[in-house]
């Protein structure tokens, strides 16, 4: 049994009701919901959520929100494996699920066949516990700076200065769309960003993590050329 996890609090500070709020013409939460029903990889599509009107959205799309989330995990400050071992515990299954993925409710360009692969992929490797979602940085970080308090800039690391980028080692950043994750390793609270985990590369075309207002307008000019 696998079962798709998609955590949808109803406060957002930065940008009001960003998990409903419309992204062409649809709640933003609908495509990650399509994304899951269409890979056909899970038993059941939960959503967590503290807001009604999130709940019924995602119960018109065909999702399932067999509880509300409480207000003690509603709040910024909690973090996403504490929403997911909640989930687990209130469904009270007979059998725990094999896997569970984590799917982000603002990931409006998630295609279903990244979640069947990189299910394929975790399980086609039996030491991995994890398969998460990157994305490579656009830029070597090796040669990243700073602006210092007197507004001159300083690098981090001062000895790649003459290096050109295609020595430099790719560098990758979590992509903020899916974690797959065997159900043990999760409740165990094993750590994804280690060597259990196996990536799953995306292209820095279709991915985007929507936190700020001037995310959501990069994601609509990206929408642009990947639905038009």
């Amino acid at each position: 049994m696998n079962i798709a996890i998609i955590a949808a609090r109803g406060g957002s500070s930065r940008i009001k009701k960003k998990n409903i709020k419309l992204f062409r013409g649809k709640p933003i939460i609908y495509y990650s919901i399509k994304a899951a029903i269409n890979s056909k990889c899970f038993d059941r599509i939960i959503i967590s959520t503290d807001d009604k009107k999130i709940a019924q959205i995602a119960k018109n799309y065909g999702a399932e929100v067999p509880f509300l989330r409480t207000k003690k995990l509603a709040k910024n400050s909690v973090g996403n494996r504490e929403v997911i071992v909640d989930v687990l515990k209130r469904l009270n299954l007979k059998k725990i699920p094999d896997y569970v993925c984590q799917i982000f409710a603002t990931a409006p360009f998630l295609r279903s066949t990244d979640l069947k692969n990189s299910l394929k992929i975790l399980k086609s490797n039996k030491s991995a516990e994890f398969c998460f979602s990157v994305v490579k940085f656009p830029h070597p970080i090796q040669r990243a700076m700073k602006i210092t308090k007197n507004g001159r800039v300083k690098m981090f690391q001062p000895k790649f200065r003459k290096w050109h980028s295609q020595n430099l080692i790719a560098t990758y950043h979590d992509a903020g769309q899916f974690y797959w994750g065997k159900t043990n390793s999760i409740i165990k609270n094993k750590i994804t960003f280690s060597q259990i985990s196996l990536p799953y590369i995306l292209p820095r075309f279709r991915t985007i993590d929507i936190d700020e207002p001037e995310d959501w307008k990069q994601a609509i000019l990206m929408s642009k050329s990947l639905f038009d």
